[in-house]
């Protein structure tokens, strides 16, 4: 097979981008969420439709794919959406996979990816040890989801008169119409929906409450690279949309690298691996 087609989908987004033998790109794609465990069924049309821009008519079954997804190191989901796909040749990776093949390729290091989701993945002598990365409702600290969800309660907690009001969450009630809307825009909020919601709080940078958010996501990422460094010293790689807070932040804990690509390059890397040695 001679054309490659990657596909990154994550809390937020999906972008895929299709490349021949020579590595020109020859479409692209994007769209919506693609979480394939939390919502299988929009994932899978997210995923077809992503992919089906990138093709532009081409027939995928003359296509090596890889897909690197939320969700997807939940072997039931990966399972589920596997046959369904329509490529010559495809692979399904959870996306730590895919932002370890784009920010290392093939050297060794560790990689803290942070979005609407976070993982924490080490590549030592080509083998990949992943921690976190369980979803919105039991994991993935230090996120955007995660953050988002931490402002709302600290929020509701400044109406307890447990926490001190600021101005972030004097903003955030207004922005809710108070703990009502808090409660109630909880009670169905997606992840990336509670992620926009650190967006808001890294609009009032300084503020208490903001910092006390930022600390506690910066004590979970220090823990968890912590974890991975046992057995060996290596430099640290941050990516993801908010991956940059958390370098600035932690510059000083860990030698830090660059990412040679993103994790939309770690996906076009492998399917042109599985294309060529199937």
């Amino acid at each position: 097979m001679d054309l490659y087609l990657g596909l990154d989908g994550g809390g937020t987004g999906c972008r895929a981008e299709l490349v021949d033998a020579d590595g020109r790109v020859l479409g692209r794609g994007e769209g919506g969420p693609a979480n394939i465990n939390s919502d299988r069924q929009g994932a899978l049309e997210t995923i077809m439709a992503t992919a089906a821009q990138a093709l532009d008519g081409r027939d995928p079954a003359g296509v090596a794919a890889c897909l690197g997804l939320a969700g997807a190191n939940i072997s039931g989901a990966r399972n589920w959406l596997g046959p369904m796909l329509p490529f010559g040749k495809s692979r399904v990776v959870h996306d730590a996979v895919t932002a370890v093949a784009g920010a290392l390729g093939a050297a060794d290091g560790i990689v803290v990816a942070i979005g609407t989701g976070s993982v924490f993945s080490r590549q030592s002598a080509g083998e990949i040890l992943s921690i976190g990365g369980w979803g919105p409702v039991l994991g993935d600290e230090a996120s955007g989801a995660w953050m988002g969800k931490l402002l709302l309660t600290l929020t509701l907690r400044t109406m307890d008169g447990l926490v001190p009001p600021s101005p972030l969450t004097q903003a955030v009630l207004a922005q809710m119409e108070g703990a009502q809307g808090i409660v109630g825009f909880a009670r169905t909020a997606t992840g990336g929906e509670f992620a926009r919601l650190a967006r808001v709080m890294l609009e009032h940078p300084g503020d208490p409450v903001a910092e006390q958010v930022l600390t506690a996501g910066c004590d979970y990422v220090i823990a968890a690279v912590e974890r991975l460094q046992e057995g060996a010293r290596l430099p640290v790689t941050f990516t993801g949309g908010l991956g940059p807070i958390f370098a600035d932040r932690l510059f000083d804990h860990w030698s830090q690298r660059p990412a040679r690509g993103t994790p939309l390059d770690g996906a076009v890397r492998l399917a042109r691996e599985l294309g060529e040695n199937g």
